[in-house]
């Protein structure tokens, strides 16, 4: 059980739910062209190095623009929470770019989507939102529609060992994404978008590095093209970081989660234009029961700055 947390700054100004859920849509836009760069490093220079490359100097882009603003140190108890969330998102992150490179993208974005439903559910019990029938219908469309799709693009991968192992890791980040989704409300509701894109970076390369004795393998020589690509994903990840945040300070987790779904749009589109995967016509239907959800989730009413009720 999380332990609560007082609020540490003022709550943010009200506004409509259409405006941080489109924050959200385009943040997970950001994310999903920082899986293409780091699923290019990963292939050129390992999964860890990328991994410790990526949060390494995301951590030097999100502390010059956390010196941009106010300065102030969180306070305890939200320096734990940012240092949990970098440790679920640590494991996440890891398993997801293991399957990454295992699993193209767009079926390894519509494996991970298990997470928003299960994120609706754990925001019931962990942050006492309501979860009403209209986001229950926008996550069952979001549901089906990958489904559809994931019908329709399964049937051509080869069941190998490799794959099986990458779908496997992919399932089991899903379930770290779910719990992430559910601080990342928690945790936006206690600081600024600047803070949290710095610890969260920070901490996750603490973490990270922990393995680098026996994984990291320097670059050299011609072998730069794994840093270049960990820096652009560290760019877009801090990008995505501040978008996110932003959004889940103004609205409930159930409001925002079925724009999670846009990712497999996002990373269809990525998947063509640098791996050359191809849109089947099952990937068109269920991007339309993936929109129709985020359109009703995008309608659902919310309540601004509402607090998290953790026991």
């Amino acid at each position: 059980m999380i332990a609560p947390v007082s609020a540490s700054r003022a709550a943010p100004a009200p506004c409509r739910p259409t405006v941080p859920f489109l924050a959200v849509v385009a943040g997970i836009g950001v994310f999903s062209a920082m899986d293409a760069a780091m699923k290019g490093a990963a292939l050129v220079g390992g999964v860890y190095t990328a991994l410790l490359l990526r949060n390494a100097l995301g951590t030097g882009f999100a502390a010059a623009f956390w010196l941009t603003g106010k300065r102030a140190l969180p306070a305890p108890a939200t320096l734990r929470l940012h240092a949990f969330r970098a440790a679920i998102t640590t494991a996440m992150a890891a398993l997801f770019f293991y399957g990454l490179v295992r699993v193209p993208m767009a079926e390894a974005i519509a494996i991970s989507f298990i997470a928003p439903i299960v994120a609706l559910f754990l925001a019931a019990l962990l942050l006492g939102e309501v979860i009403r029938p209209q986001a229950i219908l926008a996550s069952l469309l979001g549901i089906l529609g990958v489904v559809v799709i994931a019908a329709g693009r399964m049937g051509g991968l080869e069941a190998s060992g490799e794959t099986i192992a990458g779908i496997a890791a992919i399932l089991l980040s899903a379930l770290f994404y779910a719990l992430n989704l559910v601080l990342q409300r928690q945790q936006a509701l206690l600081a600024s978008p600047r803070e949290i894109a710095l610890f969260q970076n920070l901490f996750a390369t603490g973490f990270t590095a922990l393995a680098a004795p026996w994984l990291f393998v320097a670059p050299g020589g011609d072998g730069w093209a794994p840093v270049a690509l960990a820096a652009l994903a560290a760019l877009l990840a801090t990008g995505a970081h501040l978008l996110l945040s932003w959004g889940y300070a103004r609205a409930e987790t159930q409001v925002l989660v079925t724009g999670e779904y846009t990712g497999f749009l996002w990373a269809a589109v990525l998947g063509w234009l640098f791996f050359d995967e191809k849109v089947a016509p099952a990937t068109v239907a269920g991007a339309m029961l993936i929109l129709g959800g985020c359109w009703i989730g995008a309608r659902n009413k919310v309540s601004a700055g509402q607090a998290p009720t953790i026991g």
